[in-house]
């Protein structure tokens, strides 16, 4: 009997110290590895009650918010890639070092979707006047790992004819072959810029222009733990991550629309952020353009981009007097004209086959 109660009072102790630390403790609002906001507290009102939407969002602010969470995650994905050898968990898996999630299958109403508005920019600001246009696909890690390793992907050539077809109104430019597993961060969903430099060659020669190949590499002091790493919750050694930089990089002149201020190409200061992938044009903003004041020409460039965009642009500088980046997933397409003059530019539809397949953000 004696024996009994104390393991009542043990349990009451524990539950009560459990919902002090729930109720009490330091909370966020975000989780930094998985790059997520975290579920908030759902309000309590009688509609919320009795239609089960409070404890619909409590569970999910009760998971979210558990005491040492990211430990337990950390020891499920050990266990389950480790332990039990599962070939994946929760669509992420790991191949010769590279860690990478699936994606399968196309997904056609997204793929229309971007086509939509890609044809509706094309319609509004290009069908009638003297522009040079292209678009290129950039393939995600899977298009290296998943055939050799018999994991379910999506028909990469497919998708690129279904695009081709749908935008016929832009050149294809191929940059598929100057691409291998190793350009990517092991961590990571992006490229890496040191190792980019045949494919904006690929791309310029596409786009009748002629780079400069002559660089300084310069590594960042700071580790760069990738998407994956946190999603994953495996404890993977951090990657390394690198810019190029030249005299006409460093010189060229930068302006951000978001915040209506001039900033730099590299934002040394993210190296220390949660993404220090986001040194590269400060990470994803909606309007940004790049000014060559020392160009040999007038010539000038709009990109039409998602993030990977932004550490392969550089890379162009010197053969445009400005680049205009512009990222229609955080800014509408329909009121562009009141930023950008449409006078005759290039312009380069530049996508990875992630953002393709998960269009539903552009706008």
């Amino acid at each position: 009997m004696k024996h009994n109660k104390i393991k009542v009072i043990s349990f009451s102790v524990f539950v009560l110290l459990f919902s002090l630390i729930m109720i009490f403790g330091p909370k966020s609002d975000i989780s930094f590895g998985e790059r997520r906001k975290l579920a908030v507290f759902p309000e309590i009102s009688r509609k919320n009650i009795t239609s089960g939407k409070f404890m619909s969002g409590f569970e999910s602010y009760f998971l979210d918010h558990f005491p040492g969470r990211d430990k337990l995650r950390s020891i499920k994905s050990v266990s389950e890639f480790y332990l039990f050898s599962k070939n994946d968990y929760q669509k992420l898996y790991i191949e010769n070092g590279y860690i990478s999630k699936l994606e399968y299958p196309i997904r056609e109403k997204s793929v229309e979707h971007a086509s939509k508005k890609f044809n509706a920019v094309y319609n509004k600001y290009l069908s009638l006047g003297n522009f040079n246009v292209y678009f290129s696909i950039i393939p995600d890690k899977n298009y290296f790992l998943t055939p050799e390793n018999n994991y379910p992907s999506i028909d990469y050539e497919k998708f690129i004819d279904i695009f081709k077809e749908k935008n016929s109104f832009m050149k294809y430019i191929d940059i598929t072959d100057t691409l291998d597993i190793s350009d990517y961060y092991r961590t990571d969903t992006h490229w890496k810029q040191e190792n980019l430099i045949e494919t904006a060659n690929k791309l310029a020669l596409g786009m009748n222009i002629e780079l400069n190949e002559e660089y300084e590499k310069i590594k960042v002091n700071a580790p760069f733990y990738g998407v994956y790493h946190g999603q994953s919750a495996l404890p993977l050694k951090p990657d390394e991550i690198y810019y190029l930089t030249n005299e006409t990089i460093e010189n060229c002149t930068v302006f951000n629309f978001e915040e209506n201020k001039e900033m730099s190409v590299y934002d040394l200061s993210k190296s220390d952020s949660d993404d220090p992938y986001e040194i590269f044009l400060s990470g994803p903003l909606s309007l940004i353009t790049i000014e060559n004041k020392n160009a040999e020409s007038d010539r000038e460039l709009i990109i039409f981009r998602d993030s990977f965009g932004s550490s392969i642009a550089p890379l162009f500088i010197e053969a445009y007097s400005k680049i205009t980046l512009v990222d229609i997933r955080y800014i509408s397409s329909e009121v562009l004209d009141r930023f950008i003059s449409f006078e005759n530019q290039d312009i380069l539809f530049l996508y990875s086959t992630l953002v393709l397949n998960n269009a539903e953000t552009i706008k």
